[in-house]
């Protein structure tokens, strides 16, 4: 869908679960509430009810279905349009490939056990993993629930997650892409 779009959808979503519920909007404790009722262990991060949050299983299931049905059905055979500039810099890196929303020359399965696969995939899942937990919820949950809500908490993850990804994307992974 065009931003203009989803957008809006997307922010409609924070009142709309307010109003049904008093539910909040996120995807990083559908994780703890799987592995709260799939792991048996008496770990007590993941003793609570996690039963009276089960609709958030139903919420990714739905993000998963909509990504399958929107690439299978609404997909794009033209290349990925992006800005020159960005094309440039890219191709100073080796990526010349926008068949898809992400550079086939990183992410196939060649690159994972390459040296720059791993530490992109499985450094950056534990980046990912720990930012997400150190802040206490993920950048969906952050931005577009506790902004909406006023959480001054909120407000300083999301600069700090806004400001990890620009270190990453201009100074660490320049370097990476050099492996």
């Amino acid at each position: 869908m065009p931003w203009y779009i989803a957008g809006p959808l997307i922010g409609l979503m924070v009142p709309l679960l307010l109003i049904i519920g008093n539910k909040t909007f996120g995807i990083s404790s559908t994780l703890r509430h799987i592995c709260a009722a799939c792991i048996p262990a008496k770990i007590p991060f993941f003793q609570y009810n996690w039963k009276a949050e089960s609709w958030n299983l139903f919420f990714v299931f739905g993000i998963v279905a909509g990504g399958f049905i929107a690439a299978t059905l609404f997909m794009d055979m033209d290349a990925v349009k992006i800005n020159p500039a960005l094309a440039k810099e890219l191709s100073g890196y080796g990526i010349n490939n926008y068949r898809s929303l992400v550079p086939q020359q990183i992410f196939n399965w060649h690159a994972l056990l390459t040296v720059r696969g791993l530490v992109m995939i499985v450094g950056g899942g534990f980046l990912v993993g720990f930012g997400t937990r150190y802040a206490g919820g993920c950048t969906s949950g952050h931005a577009i629930m506790g902004l909406s809500n006023l959480q001054l908490p909120s407000l300083i993850a999301t600069i700090c997650f806004m400001a990890g990804g620009f270190f990453m994307a201009n100074i660490v992974l320049p370097i990476i892409m050099k492996l």
